[in-house]
């Protein structure tokens, strides 16, 4: 006798993964205000700590440094124990850290501020391990489209961030913390906030992801097969180069932005509105890309995120100090650039990793992806001294013509 599922049953079924998917959405929101506030003042707040140029890309390292041990963690966890406990542990250390980033510039002291950014830079791991989830709760073929999902969700947070630059450092002066370190109490609140919703909420989320799907030939999506380990691994360093090299270029232009600007007259609010453009063009093509991305596969965006980065960073490096508009122009095609290629990098990576193992490979991914971070971060001030914001941009630009042989390259048995 044939059995039939309860009809309330097989609804409230198919109704959790849109639930799930809300609230990573919400999540997402609140962690977007809490990395972008930081984001925004860290080089100016290093700036002003150790009164020195050569040092302001220290915080933009370190946090990202924190992002790429928290990123190799966070990814174990979600594995073995599921997305919602590894998601909401990265939001609560990245509190914590911004907490402590408070305390340390209140205190003035510089090496428990030091220290309380590389706990912060744990929500940055956080804000994007969370498009692996939205991945998952997809229906086959629309990966792509919840990636992108969830990247969006960060804009709303994100944007905002920054553009509040100037309130939360009144309320930080009104009780007698350094103006630059307002920021990072609205991400203390944000944070908290988030880890909250995930550990409350997101509830119908699977420990371990489902088994990937077959492809459309017969294949499994992981590349199993005649070729597939070959094919697999290919994705899978394909996928990864295409993040490591996006960030790497992105995080260099990005860090030095505002103190380029500042450095020539203009205000922390004007550079804070540069970047919060920057992080909407990150962020808001999301829901295109992944469309995109489901269409024509992530090897034709990660390529096309090349010419667009390197567009990006030749208008920052050769755009006159003064026009603002052309710098946020230069800010805004960096920010689509790393979009195409996180977004391509992902489908590329997720599909080819397998499955058993793939939280753990797509942390290590990011991992890649946060030591960029911290080298471009680095590197970018030093950069600056000695040769000028100019050529750490041109030079940034063509560096990420790197991801178009990379995927050229993902074909071949070598």
């Amino acid at each position: 006798m044939t059995r039939t599922a309860p009809v309330p049953a097989t609804a409230d079924a198919s109704r959790a993964p849109g639930r799930a998917l809300t609230v990573l959405v919400v999540s997402q929101v609140l962690g977007g205000a809490g990395t972008a506030a930081g984001i925004t003042v860290g080089a100016l707040l290093a700036q002003d700590l150790f009164d020195s140029t050569s040092l302001s890309g220290l915080p933009v390292a370190l946090f990202t440094i924190g992002a790429a041990l928290g990123a190799a963690a966070l990814g174990r966890v979600c594995q073995h124990h599921g997305r919602r406990v590894g998601l909401a542990l990265g939001n609560g250390v990245a509190a914590a850290g911004s907490a402590g980033v408070v305390a340390g510039a209140a205190a003035h002291r510089p090496a428990l501020l030091l220290a309380a950014l590389f706990v912060y830079g744990a929500g940055t791991a956080t804000g994007l391990l969370a498009r692996y989830a939205g991945a998952e709760l997809a229906p086959p073929g629309q990966g792509g489209r919840a990636t992108g999902t969830v990247l969006v969700a960060m804009t709303l947070g994100a944007v905002a961030g920054p553009n509040l630059v100037g309130p939360t450092g009144a309320l930080a002066h009104a009780w007698g913390i350094p103006r630059l370190a307002g920021p990072f109490l609205l991400a203390t609140a944000a944070y908290t906030a988030a880890a909250v919703v995930l550990l409350v909420w997101l509830r119908p989320l699977p420990a371990r992801p489902e088994p990937a799907a077959k492809s459309p030939g017969g294949e499994p999506a992981s590349g199993a097969g005649p070729h597939g380990p070959v094919r697999g691994a290919s994705g899978v360093v394909t996928g990864a180069t295409v993040m490591v090299t996006a960030q790497l270029v992105m995080i260099s232009v990005m860090t030095m932005t505002p103190v380029h600007l500042t450095g020539h007259g203009h205000g922390t609010q004007t550079a804070g509105l540069v970047i919060a453009l920057h992080v909407g063009a990150m962020l808001l093509p999301s829901p295109l890309s992944g469309l995109l991305a489901d269409r024509v596969g992530g090897g034709p965006l990660a390529a096309a995120s090349g010419g667009v980065l390197l567009c990006g960073g030749l208008l920052a490096g050769l755009a006159p100090p003064a026009s603002v508009a052309l710098s946020a122009c230069a800010l805004v095609l960096l920010g689509i650039g790393w979009n195409l290629a996180l977004i391509g990098g992902t489908a590329l990576l997720t599909h080819a990793a397998p499955v058993e193992i793939r939280a753990t490979v797509q942390g290590l991914a990011d991992v890649g992806m946060s030591v960029a971070g911290a080298t471009g971060g680095m590197v970018s001030g030093l950069v600056v001294t000695g040769s000028g914001y100019p050529t750490l941009a041109v030079a940034a630009g063509v560096l990420a013509l790197a991801v178009i042989p990379a995927v050229a390259l993902r074909g071949s048995p070598r």
